[in-house]
């Protein structure tokens, strides 16, 4: 979810010709991040239930549900956020996490255990996932990498070789896993990843089980991202919304004080904003693949058009082409690892 409006605001930030502050840039990377952690999680315990392996979708849901927490934590929705916005994001990152209360179904001493990781700030729960997140991954690899159904499933089905991959239009863990190292996190650096330690993991098979391992290695290698953002953003204080009232509104307290403030506040909440006449892509390494926005100004304050290029779109258009000469119960395995959402196809 995030990763779309990333690629969203950097689009109308092109056209406005604005960069947002760096913390804003860090807390971008560190969110698009745990979205790819929250994306692979869902489709790994999804495809783990459509091929029969119930128990992973039970573990991998344990961990979303405490990235869900963060994503509530700073914009108050748990999924479809709204957090980044054009020149920035929308508020700095809270100094206390929510905590669970006690109720019917937990007592006291199971809130007690629940809130454990809470005490502090949501920096601080982050943290604390990045240290245990490793061991999770440990888990899901336990279940299934070396489990002969899973290996049944998925070795040798569906093979892609990496001419075909690029034909196709392939790109993310689909065309990594056919041994194609692109990344646009590596290839075309946005935000700070210029500034990230971090590998991009190729498959050599192009099946299944390569695109499968690819995306378990891409979440360790998100974990690694998330806490080199953790150790910045503790040390670096400052701006996460450039104070361009054309663009971002001004604080509550000067709304409230100053006449000025208050008709760019009005201006801006009943016409939104105009950004100048003029075209912009720009597109982000989303957890499924290269996700742009293509955006045309005519100077007014909604786009004059907007085009979304979205990589399930292109992934499941190959579909017929995988599956020829398997069994039906291949596609089953097939649909699993293009990591399709159906939102994002038709939209």
């Amino acid at each position: 979810m995030l990763c779309n409006e990333h690629a969203y605001v950097m689009a109308v930030e092109k056209l406005l010709g604005v960069e947002a502050p760096l913390r804003a840039r860090y807390i971008r990377v560190m969110f698009d991040e745990i979205t790819r952690i929250l994306a692979h999680v869902f489709s790994l315990g999804a495809h783990g239930l459509d091929l029969g392996a119930m128990t992973v979708f039970l573990y991998c849901f344990r961990e979303r549900e405490d990235l869900f927490d963060v994503y509530e934590a700073v914009s108050g929705a748990r999924m479809h956020a709204a957090y980044y916005r054009p020149g920035g994001v929308y508020r700095d990152l809270p100094e206390r996490m929510p905590q669970y209360t006690a109720s019917r179904i937990h007592d006291e001493a199971a809130v007690h255990e629940l809130n454990r990781n809470r005490q502090g700030s949501v920096l601080d729960f982050i943290e604390d996932f990045t240290e245990r997140f490793p061991r999770c991954v440990d888990e899901y690899e336990t279940l299934l990498t070396e489990n002969r159904i899973w290996k049944q499933r998925t070795v040798g089905i569906a093979v892609v070789p990496p001419e075909r991959a690029l034909a196709l239009g392939y790109t993310g863990p689909m065309l990594r896993g056919s041994g194609v190292e692109w990344d646009l996190r590596k290839k075309q650096p946005y935000a700070v990843y210029e500034r990230m330690e971090f590998d991009v993991p190729v498959g050599v098979n192009g099946d299944c089980y390569d695109r499968y391992l690819v995306r378990i290695e891409e979440m360790r290698q998100s974990n690694r991202i998330i806490r080199q953002c953790v150790d910045w953003l503790r040390t670096n204080p400052g701006p996460v919304m450039i104070d361009n009232y054309k663009i971002a509104p001004p604080s509550r307290v000067t709304m409230k004080t100053n006449m000025e403030e208050l008709i760019h506040h009005f201006k801006l909440f009943t016409e939104g904003m105009h950004v100048p006449e003029g075209e912009a892509y720009a597109a982000v390494e989303h957890p499924k693949g290269e996700f742009g926005v293509y955006l045309v100004s005519d100077g007014a304050n909604k786009p004059y058009r907007m085009k979304v290029r979205s990589p399930s779109f292109t992934h499941l258009s190959s579909m017929d082409e995988l599956a020829r000469g398997h069994m039906i119960a291949d596609v089953v395995a097939i649909i699993g690892t293009c990591e399709i959402v159906f939102g994002e196809i038709d939209r």
